[in-house]
């Protein structure tokens, strides 16, 4: 099923004619919950990987909090699996078990944890992007370059997983590989992306409000230069009227590629490459949910007329079952001189 991203109750820009130069294109990945192949774009799913290139493992350190179980990945899918059949138990007999004493078992044995994993660690596929799905996914310097992938060493680094970006050209895969090794542990179960189809949807997006010149700022607060909007603006946002900017008009929500960079824990920053100083372009952003309280409006049509529930987990709309940081999102910046340059993550 294809996602819609609902209109903008109004074109910001009309209002705010400096905003128009400053509008991107971002493209949202709606991430859903599929059995995608690798010859799908995807979250989480198997990649196109060449059976002759080694699977990339990460060195380290990797150090155990003390107080979290060691759980496999197979540990995981197992607990998911019980968690969903459990959900749909009760929605079938609410009065019924929450659990049969197969599924007790199995959990009493998942808490047991795993012994603390020495050594490389192989790491995660996160995502796999064709550019056939995302237009404007290109790395510079690599004309024939039509495929990235991502993936993450499934322990914290020191605070979010430790990402590794590839770029490909799919065509030059011929020979696929078939099984690709997995770590023996993974430091948290929300570091194991759920397989995911994607719905890939271009929409418009403008700068953080922390981002935009003050002159800018002053007119997005001042609410006597937003009554041009008409019936379509919602009086709630009368004493803060840049909170609508911010919530509704100018960066969506949940898994995309491009647009502009999300700032929440801290107020913007440069993104400089560390390579040679370039201001770094937003890649991927890898988000926990697909939106929250602030961003309803931007909860596409097709999920408000789905009766099926969502995943479970928290918070809601976790349907990669990705946790980043407790609920921000894990963004990769790239610089657009060379994509040999490092790449840079920001958690925010």
């Amino acid at each position: 099923m294809n996602r819609t991203t609902p209109p903008r109750p109004f074109d910001v820009s009309a209002l705010f004619p400096q905003l128009a130069p400053l509008a991107r294109t971002a493209t949202r990945l709606h991430p859903r919950p599929g059995s995608p192949s690798p010859q799908d774009s995807s979250v989480g799913g198997p990649l196109l990987w060449p059976a002759d290139e080694p699977w990339p493992h990460c060195e380290g350190p990797h150090a155990w909090d003390g107080v979290n179980a060691v759980l496999s990945p197979e540990d995981v899918r197992m607990w998911r699996r019980n968690q969903a059949e459990s959900a749909r138990r009760r929605h079938r007999d609410p009065e019924g078990p929450w659990a049969t004493p197969e599924e007790l078992e199995a959990e009493k044995r998942i808490m047991a944890g795993r012994p603390w994993p020495e050594g490389p660690i192989a790491m995660v596929p996160v995502a796999q992007l064709y550019a056939r799905d995302v237009p404007q996914l290109r790395a510079p310097g690599r004309s024939g370059a039509d495929l990235l992938q991502v993936l993450w060493c499934p322990f914290d680094h020191p605070a979010h997983p430790r990402t590794a970006l590839f770029w490909r050209s799919a065509a030059t895969v011929t020979d696929v590989l078939d099984t690709y090794p997995e770590p023996p542990a993974i430091q948290f179960p929300t570091y194991l992306p759920e397989p995911c189809s994607l719905s890939p949807e271009q929409v418009t997006e403008y700068p953080n409000y922390l981002e935009l010149s003050k002159e800018l700022q002053e007119q997005l607060s001042d609410w006597s230069r937003w009554q041009a909007a008409g019936p379509a603006l919602d009086s709630f946002y009368e004493p803060a009227p840049e909170e609508l900017y911010m919530d509704r008009l100018s960066i969506a929500p949940g898994w995309k590629v491009g647009g502009w960079t999300r700032w929440g824990l801290t107020d913007p920053m440069p993104r400089l490459c560390p390579a040679c100083g370039t201001e770094a372009d937003p890649l991927l952003t890898i988000a926990t949910t697909e939106w929250n309280g602030d961003g309803e409006s931007w909860q596409p049509e097709e999920d408000r007329l789905d009766p099926t529930p969502l995943l479970p987990g928290t918070p809601p709309a976790n349907f990669t079952m990705i946790d980043v940081a407790r609920g921000y999102d894990l963004q990769l910046h790239v610089c657009p001189a060379s994509p040999d340059h490092p790449h840079i993550e920001l958690v925010q």
